[in-house]
């Protein structure tokens, strides 16, 4: 259980590319419901591996966009349990030469996590 409302109902989406978009909706319009949100501890032992693996990938893109408004990162979105051992590519057709390019290109953000998104798919118009 996440136990942030918010990012609960994010993980419980059945599409994780919606719930992701739906995040970068929130992160871009400074939701301060959402953003206040963050500030509650997430304890991530009371996570199961699905809502682990789930907030890998947010937490990457969370810490991103409050570094971009300036705004305080949490530290448990920078806990070390949130990072995968081999690094992932949130892009399902990408060829190994993009692959070697985002390990490169990714602000740190993504990299702490070993997550990696196109950051042209991440922006919001």
């Amino acid at each position: 259980m996440i136990g942030n409302e918010y990012l609960q109902a994010l993980c419980d989406y059945i599409d994780e590319d919606t719930a992701i978009n739906q995040l970068l909706e929130l992160l871009k319009f400074k939701d301060k419901k959402f953003i206040s949100s963050l500030t509650e501890e997430v304890n991530i032992d009371l996570c199961n591996e699905n809502e682990i693996e789930f907030l890998i990938k947010v937490s990457a893109l969370i810490d991103y966009h409050l570094q971009l408004h300036d705004i305080e990162v949490p530290s448990w979105l920078r806990n070390d349990k949130l990072k995968f051992e081999k690094p992932y590519y949130h892009s399902k057709r990408i060829s190994d030469f993009e692959k070697i390019r985002l390990l490169y290109s990714n602000p740190a953000p993504f990299r702490a996590r070993n997550v990696y998104f196109q950051l042209e798919g991440i922006k919001r118009v």
